[in-house]
């Protein structure tokens, strides 16, 4: 029954075009060929037939330009944002009524220097998505900010001024204005780019409200001290920084895989061998053999811990007979290492170790006990670990669980203290320090081996310079209380890429605790006081509450400008149940700085409900802002600040090498808008930044440089030729008056639109899913293959050379007005010069109108029409046939005929053409040839030189309800009809003589 109703239908439309065809309707009026050769008509030699009809032809007209270079392609940019509202956007966006909002949290950029590729990536990145959600009518929530506290900007500030010679005052006021001329360079930049924003509302983390919400934050994590421990102080292992002189946190660290350390195996002789293994041991000289890539921590040792549930051996090495104990698995290895044989003795299992007290190497008089631990692994060493709780984390774990002594031997600088012994007193544990060390371990008889070692070690993100693990008295956050909630409330949050969210999860797994202290002037001050006697610390909700107002009305330099009586006064001290205010002093520690960052969504989103859809940053903040900003938030709210988290790659070289200026390969971001000192660097201009951007995959490392810039240069250019195009041939058409109706426009032009909708909600899901690009490659599909080498080769004939008032240049043209309009909304969130530029020139709206204030996409439901779709591309199928059957030769110059056995197949290229011959239906347009004939069954009388060639085509209609595969058999042969001198179609009785169609229009014209 469904094949019969189609069948219905298609006959239906049949008659009507017969109809119309008698009435001088559709079918009949549409003379309509296609010829890519009518875009060449040429003047022709004085007095030739063509130089006659050269003004009867209408070519496309426009100003606008095919190509822009140079500094006219500058100034035509910066026109365009000053003559476009580009400044004024955001706030008439804000002002507008809109349903629904859309809020990404802009991470704060450092502010210690000038704009990079990386700042071009993320803010392009994050500009693409807010355009594209103000085309849709949302309203945009997004204040661009910058992160400016910390000790970068502070040693940029100070340059070679030591901060020892200044106040903490002096060296703020340095600092600040450094963050502020780095922010106006950065902002200026970002303009340039064509971001959206309102930039003079942003936020910057030395703001005095912003350090207000900030200590707001603090506060609330700290009153839930009691119920939850969260914020505390200890003294406990942390990263430090000896080139900064400061605690890092782990955010804070890059690993180096190249760093070289001097690895070293060294006995610790057992003088009490555990209860099980000494009769296996016979009372002989036994030592533990450990490895450790830190000699200078082995004067802090305080145990040796094994594996509790591994094997380990007694072996005897050959060379000398020694006596050592190590794991079994790694004895092996071992013995490759020591280049000696290595005789096994006895074998127990690592718990029958329990009770082994060991004599430290280089310590006289002193013993350390074999303990066990879940952190020793067996990939490398021994299976012994050498314990230092004053180095480790997971040597403190130890320390802390069997009551071990935590002695710090390093001082601020990375240099033994007095406690290390005179031999090694003021020593750089980095340098002579450890090479001390393992002259010491050799003069005892305890160095076994050394060795050197290439590792991954913490290097000081900011110095680049390695850091230690060193004891300190610090505020930290314990993070984990928080881990379990946080993960859950990551859960719930959608990760892009997906592969991401493991790496988050992962981070908050390892991090227990945050050391949130740091050892500088220019930060947030942590509002703590200290008796001065007992050095206790007074900090409650009364002394936190009254900073934090004291910050939003004078900002954060009060905590030195005022005097102690102003910062504690005397309400707050009664109810603090404290002494007087001369009995404290302030403390000097300011906030780490991702605590800063960590706080935005209490000072910047407050206008909403504090969660913003999106958060859009780089792979190194999973461990930075996404992490403390998620922290800060469950411990106040229970629940995450974002919605959606997106993470990018970083940018690099184009041989994928990190950009280093000692290597020459940074790429300024306003050497390629502006262009640089030699040729090789033209000026691209901001939109080729942007197209850059959008169609590079995001999610793995981002490459730059010339192949890729001029790659999307070309690309533009390409793009702008077929915008071109458009609007050439849409000269002086009236949207309002001379548009047709869909359902009256040719089945060619209806068949575009169907495609057009089809490309716009592809589009669409394709911002939506943050995919720029793959709208980047839908557009160019698009314009390349279904507009570009299909339908403008099929409609110049119709556009040039039929009457300029035609139903069938009228249709052409309402098509491409639609083609225009989508195409360039489409592409305006990426190249938003390029797409008011277009607006300029377009017809349809008032010249004040741009195009960002008039919307997204406008595509119908009218133009889905499933059945059209199968009657054209049965057509193409055909058609493709037909052009593969004579390759290199002008099909125009040929007669078609097309076989189609009686079916739906035959019922729909009716459709195209009810005549049995024509050379002007819209069947003999698609084919491109000058005559279609359209019957049961091939000609008989077929001339020897005709070309033959067949095909099958599946009609899929109703959802694949009906299907039916339609077989076809064509034959090309060479037609006998002249070249028409006007339109250049073989469709002309003889030479020199106008073809019917532009008879009537000459006719028409005169």
């Amino acid at each position: 029954m469904l094949l019969c109703r189609v069948l219905a239908v298609s006959r239906t439309l049949t008659r009507c075009a017969r109809r119309s065809h008698r009435g001088g309707g559709l079918l009949h009026r549409s003379l309509f060929w296609s010829s890519s050769r009518c875009h060449g008509v040429s003047p022709g030699e004085p007095g030739s037939a063509q130089a006659l009809y050269r003004d009867t032809v209408l070519l496309p007209r426009t100003e606008f330009p095919m190509k822009l270079t140079g500094q006219t392609l500058l100034d035509r940019e910066v026109e365009i944002q000053e003559k476009c509202g580009f400044a004024d956007l955001y706030t008439w966006q804000r002002e507008r009524k809109a349903k629904k909002e859309f809020c990404l949290h802009d991470g704060p950029p450092y502010a210690n220097g000038d704009p990079h590729v990386g700042h071009a990536l993320n803010k392009i990145l994050k500009d693409i998505r807010n355009r594209f959600e103000m085309l849709k009518g949302r309203q945009v929530h997004y204040i661009p900010g910058w992160d400016c506290h910390g000790l970068p900007i502070e040693l940029k500030a100070l340059g070679g001024l030591g901060a020892m010679d200044l106040s903490p005052l002096q060296i703020r006021h340095k600092a600040r204005q450094f963050a502020e001329e780095a922010i106006a360079r950065q902002k200026a930049a970002f303009k340039r780019w064509g971001v959206m924003a309102d930039w003079d509302q942003c936020y910057c983390t030395y703001d005095a409200p912003y350090e207000a919400a900030q200590l707001t934050v603090f506060q609330e994590m700290h009153n839930k001290v009691v119920t939850q421990g969260l914020i505390y102080q200890d003294y406990k292992p942390v990263f430090w920084s000896p080139s900064s002189r400061t605690a890092l946190a782990e955010a804070e660290l890059e690993y180096n895989p190249e760093h070289v350390s001097r690895a070293i195996y060294a006995t610790f002789p057992l003088v009490t061998l555990p209860p099980k293994m000494a009769s296996k041991a016979d009372q002989a000289d036994v030592s533990v053999l450990v490895w450790t890539t830190q000699p200078w921590t082995i004067p802090a040792n305080q145990a040796v811990c094994y594996m509790p549930n591994a094997q380990y051996s007694l072996v005897r090495k050959k060379a000398d007979s020694q006596l050592l104990v190590m794991a079994t698995e790694r004895s092996v290895s071992m013995a490759a290492v020591l280049g000696t044989e290595l005789e096994t003795v006895a074998t127990f299992t690592g718990s029958e170790l329990k009770g082994g007290i060991c004599k430290h190497p280089t310590i006289p008089d002193k013993e350390v006990p074999l303990l066990p631990a879940n952190h020793v692994t067996m990939t490398k060493g021994t299976g012994l670990v050498h314990t230092a709780p004053a180095h480790g984390m997971d040597d403190y774990s130890v320390a802390s669980q069997f009551k071990l002594p935590v002695e710090c031997m390093v001082d601020e600088d990375g240099n033994f203290t007095e406690l290390a012994g005179s031999a090694l007193q003021n020593l750089s544990v980095f340098k002579e320090g450890n090479e001390k060390v393992i002259c010491m371990l050799r003069d005892c008889g305890a160095l076994v081996k050394e060795e050197s070692c290439i590792h991954s070690y913490p290097y000081d993100w900011r110095t680049k310079q390695p850091v230690v693990i060193r004891p300190s008295k610090q505020w930290f956050i314990n993070t984990g209380s928080l881990k379990d909630k946080a993960k859950e409330a990551l859960q719930k949050v959608r990760v892009l890429p997906e592969s991401a969210r493991s790496s988050l999860l992962s981070m908050l797994d390892r991090r227990t605790y945050w050391c949130i202290s740091r050892q500088r002037s220019w930060g947030v001050p942590i509002p703590v006081f200290y008796q001065k006697e007992t050095g206790e610390a007074l900090m409650n909700k009364h002394t936190v509450s009254h900073v934090a107002n004291l910050f939003k009305e004078k900002g954060s330099d009060c905590w030195w400008e005022l005097p102690i009586d102003a910062l504690l006064p005397a309400d707050v001290l009664k109810k603090s149940k404290a002494g007087p205010a001369t009995d404290y002093v302030r403390g000097e520690d300011v906030l780490d700085i991702w605590f800063d960052s960590g706080a935005s969504w209490a000072a910047v989103l407050e206008e909403t409900d504090s969660r913003a859809d999106m958060y859009v940053e780089g792979k190194d903040q999973i461990g930075g802002w996404f992490q403390s900003s998620l922290l800060t938030s469950i411990a106040v709210r229970n629940k995450a600040p974002y919605k959606s988290l997106v993470v990018h790659g970083f940018a690099v070289s184009e041989k994928g090498e990190k950009m280093s200026k000692s290597v020459g390969n940074v790429v300024d971001p306003d050497t390629v808008i502006n262009g640089g000192k030699d040729a090789s660097m033209p000026a691209y201009g901001a939109d080729v930044l942007r197209w850059w951007v959008a169609e590079s995959n995001i999610f793995s490392e981002v490459q730059i440089g010339p192949s890729a810039l001029n790659s999307a240069r070309d690309n533009i250019h390409k793009l702008r030729n077929t915008l071109r195009f458009l609007l050439g041939n849409l000269h002086g058409f009236d949207l309002q008056t001379q548009a047709v109706d869909p359902k009256e426009m040719l089945y060619i032009d209806q068949y575009m639109l169907h495609l057009l909708r089809e490309y716009s909600m592809k589009v669409t899901d394709a911002y939506n899913e943050f995919d720029a690009g793959r709208v980047v490659r839908l557009l160019q599909a698009f314009v390349n293959r279904d507009l570009s080498s299909f339908y403008f080769s099929i409609i110049k004939d119709r556009l040039y050379c039929d009457a300029e008032d035609s139903l069938g240049r009228r249709s052409c043209q309402t098509a491409l007005e639609e083609i225009l309009d989508g195409v360039t909304r489409s592409i305006a969130p990426i190249l938003p010069h390029l797409a008011e530029e277009v607006y300029w020139h377009a017809p349809g709206h008032d010249k004040e109108e741009t195009l960002f204030r008039s919307g997204w996409i406008k595509s119908s439901s009218v133009w889905r029409r499933p059945g059209l779709e199968e009657a054209v591309e049965g057509a193409c199928a055909i058609r493709d046939s037909f052009l593969s059957s004579v390759p290199g030769k002008n099909p125009a110059q040929f007669d078609l005929s097309i076989a189609i056995e009686p079916g739906l197949l035959f019922e729909l290229m009716e459709s195209l053409q009810e005549e049995p011959s024509s050379t002007c239906s819209q069947l003999a347009e698609l084919m491109m040839a000058a005559r279609v004939n359209l019957s049961g069954e091939l000609p008989r009388d077929l001339p020897p030189d005709a070309l033959l060639s067949h095909g099958t085509f599946l009609i899929n209609l109703e959802g694949g309800v009906i299907r039916e595969e339609g077989s076809y058999n064509i034959a090309a042969v060479p037609t006998s009809a002249n070249r028409c001198p006007r339109c250049r179609r073989y469709t002309a009785e003889s030479a020199d003589c106008l073809c019917l169609r532009c008879q009537a229009v000459i006719s028409q014209a005169s």
